[in-house]
This record gives C-alpha cells, sequence and structure tokens, in this order.
C-alpha cells in the first residue's frame, strides 16, 4: 500500500477544505506542512488526535509548520468538527479520495472481523522544497503532537 518514503517529492494535490476553497501542496511551497490523513470526523481516535494537535498548534506555528488534515468527510461535516473543537487548521474533504491514493494510505482495513476500504491513519511531514521528511504511520492518537514534534 505505502509506496512513498522519507526523502521523495510530495504527491501534487489539489482538494476542497471546509470552506469551499481549493488547496493545492503548491501553496504551501516554502513553508514545512504537517499532512494528516484520518477516517473520519468525530469519532474518538479522530478527534483525540485533532485535539492534540490543535492543542500545540501555537507550537507547530513557533517552529514554521502548517497542518491540515484530510479525511473522506464532506466539507459540510469538517465544518461541524471543526467548529466542535474549534480547530484552528483547515481540514481538506478527500470525498473521491484521490488525494488519500495518491499518498498511498487508502486501501484495505479490518474492523472486528469486517474488512472494507478506507484511509489508514497516517501523517507526512513535508518540508519547505515539497519532500516528505518524515513519515508516522503508527499514530497515537492523544499524544500526536509529541510524535511529529
Amino acid at each position: 500500500m505505502f509506496h512513498l518514503k522519507e526523502g521523495d517529492a510530495a504527491p501534487a494535490f489539489s482538494g476542497i477544505i471546509e470552506t469551499g476553497a481549493n488547496v493545492t501542496l503548491d501553496q504551501y511551497k516554502g513553508k514545512k506542512l504537517v499532512l494528516y490523513f484520518y477516517p473520519k470526523d468525530d469519532t474518538p481516535g479522530c478527534t483525540a488526535q485533532a485535539c492534540s494537535l490543535r492543542d500545540n498548534y501555537q507550537s507547530f506555528m513557533a517552529r514554521g509548520y502548517e497542518v491540515l488534515g484530510v479525511s473522506p468527510d464532506s466539507p459540510k461535516k469538517h465544518v461541524k468538527f471543526r467548529e466542535k473543537f474549534a480547530l484552528p487548521f483547515s481540514l481538506i474533504a478527500d470525498e473521491d479520495h484521490s488525494i488519500s491514493n495518491a499518498f498511498g494510505v487508502w486501501g484495505p482495513k479490518k474492523f472486528m472481523g469486517r474488512a472494507y476500504e478506507g484511509i489508514h491513519r497516517t501523517t507526512f511531514v513535508i518540508d519547505e522544497q515539497g519532500r516528505i521528511e518524515r513519515i508516522i504511520d503508527k499514530v497515537d492518537t492523544a499524544n500526536h503532537s509529541e510524535q511529529v514534534l
């Protein structure tokens, strides 16, 4: 499933955030980006992960990082999730899975014996030149900021 590795150029992407605006990787050229993929808004693990990033957002900003979340949820669901938990960063609606597929994080999963397709929780730290600096594929949702920083 994972075809990207540290040092690779991050795949170019284009997606819609909760406001309806388009966002691309090119908009982050010259900045560091924490691009985190998560399965679903407002679920326990995804909420813990988002709140960990929210609670340490100033530390990310102080180190020159921008943060973007990606899930298959709609922009409308992202609006509710951001408002409910006062998330200071944007969330990309990857409803067609194009971004998840480009990063190699969409694929077969199993939960309670049921097989299905979904996002594998993964974070990519992308440097100022658009290269993948780090890949975190064993995410500790409650302490994710510490893993990244």
